[in-house]
C-alpha cells in the first residue's frame, strides 16, 4: 500500500491499494474511491469491540475496502482543520490518542479503548481522558486538531499540559492530572482547574486548535434564536 497526505490544513490521506490489499475505516469515513472497491461493514470483532468504540468516539460499526480485479484507491478527508499523521504500529509500539482520532488503518491494527489507571486522570480529564489504543501490526491514520507538534520525553521527563491539546502519545507515557497551584491563578488565571502532565520516556504529540477550545472562542459570536 502506497499513500500521501494532502491539503492541509484540510487534509486527505489517499491510499493505493494492490489487489487484495484492505483498508480500515469508522463508518463514513470514506471520501472518494475508484469503482473496483469492495466495501464490506462488520461489527469489528462482536459487541465488546462495538461498546469500546463507542466509548472512544467513533462508530459501533466499521468498514473494510478492498480493490477487485486489480489496483485501487480510496481517499479519507479529515473531519476537521488540522492536521493526518500516519504511524507504524507493531508489538512494543502502540499508540494512544484522543478520542474520534482514529481515520482508517490496514488490516492487523486494533483499535480499543484506554482508560486512566488514576481516579484523578479518570475524573478530572474531561474527554481526553477516555482515548484509543491502537495496538497490533501496521499502518494507521490519525487526525488531529490544528498543527501538530512532537516532543520526545525521556524516562522520568515531564510535560504540563492544558487539558484538551494532547493528541497522542506512546503507550510507555503515563499521564496524571495535577490541579493549578493557588487559589487566585484557580480563579482567575483563566486555564481551568487541572491540568495534564505527561511522563516520559515515549514521544508526545500536542495539537494547537482542540475542537473544544474552538468551540468555547466562536460561541459568543453565533446569534441565538428567539
Amino acid at each position: 500500500m502506497k499513500y500521501s497526505i494532502e491539503g492541509e490544513p484540510l487534509p486527505v490521506v489517499i491510499c493505493d491499494l494492490e489487489d487484495g490489499e484492505t483498508m480500515i475505516t469508522e463508518s463514513g469515513a470514506m471520501s472518494w474511491m475508484s469503482p473496483n472497491m469492495k466495501m464490506e461493514t462488520s461489527s469489528g470483532g462482536g459487541i465488546g469491540k462495538m461498546i469500546g468504540r463507542a466509548f472512544s468516539g467513533e462508530s459501533l460499526f466499521v468498514n473494510h475496502y478492498t480493490p477487485q480485479g486489480g489496483p485501487g484507491q480510496i481517499a479519507f478527508a479529515s473531519s476537521f482543520p488540522g492536521s493526518i499523521r500516519a504511524f507504524m504500529v507493531a508489538p512494543g509500539q502502540d499508540i494512544v490518542a484522543q478520542k474520534s482520532a482514529f481515520l482508517a488503518s490496514t488490516t492487523g491494527v486494533e483499535l480499543s479503548t484506554f482508560f486512566q489507571k488514576r481516579v484523578g486522570s479518570a475524573l478530572f480529564g474531561g474527554e481526553g481522558f477516555i482515548m484509543q489504543k491502537l495496538s497490533g501490526n501496521g499502518i494507521v491514520f490519525l487526525e488531529f486538531d490544528g498543527y501538530v507538534k512532537e516532543y520526545e520525553l525521556t524516562q522520568g521527563q515531564k510535560m504540563i499540559i492544558d487539558t484538551g491539546y494532547l493528541a497522542a502519545m506512546s503507550s510507555s507515557c503515563s499521564v496524571d492530572i495535577q490541579t493549578v497551584p493557588g487559589v487566585k491563578n484557580m480563579l482567575f488565571g483563566g486555564e481551568g482547574l487541572f491540568n495534564t502532565v505527561i511522563t516520559g520516556p515515549g514521544k508526545v504529540y500536542l495539537q494547537s486548535m482542540p475542537v473544544a477550545q474552538l468551540a468555547g472562542a466562536i460561541r459568543p459570536f453565533i446569534p441565538t434564536g428567539k
